[in-house]
């Protein structure tokens, strides 16, 4: 039994690998307003993950608890393909979420990798959002001025 769990990991590893590629080519092609959304999607599905049972099984229907690995990243990615903007975001998020928690401690090196993959782009987004909120918040300050409201 051993010697199958690398190759489970290995094989999961790819998978998620493959499915990584193709949501961030959709990643690369999304407008700046598109991102700055999915960064809010993506932290708010990260936090409401942490907060489950098991958060790497986040997205996946009770009966299937048992499995492997749970079916977060399929919704996930059959949603970020998806042609409606809103559904691929939003399917985008899911993906992330529960591929960075299935990631998050695993002791095999192949999926590390993809942890650390995963950690660059939700850092990426988060970096994102952050400057967005910072952004708004001078807006709102600058606004809020006595020599503006004149």
């Amino acid at each position: 039994m051993r010697s199958i769990v690398p190759l489970i990991a290995f094989v999961r590893g790819q998978q998620l690998e493959r499915q990584f590629r193709r949501i961030g080519k959709i990643l690369d092609a999304l407008p700046a307003s598109a991102r700055a959304r999915l960064s809010l999607l993506t932290l708010r599905e990260i936090g409401q993950a942490a907060r489950s049972e098991f958060p790497h099984l986040y997205g996946t229907p009770p009966q299937d608890r048992y499995l492997p690995w749970g079916r977060g990243t399929a919704t996930g990615f059959a949603r970020a393909c998806s042609d409606n903007p809103e559904v691929a975001l939003r399917g985008m998020a899911l993906w992330l979420a529960v591929a960075y928690h299935e990631t998050k401690d695993s002791p095999h090196a192949f999926v590390r990798s993809r942890h650390r993959q995963l950690l660059r782009v939700v850092r990426e987004l988060k970096e994102l959002h952050g400057s967005g909120a910072r952004e708004r918040e001078d807006v709102a300050e600058s606004w809020m001025q006595p020599s503006a409201a004149a």
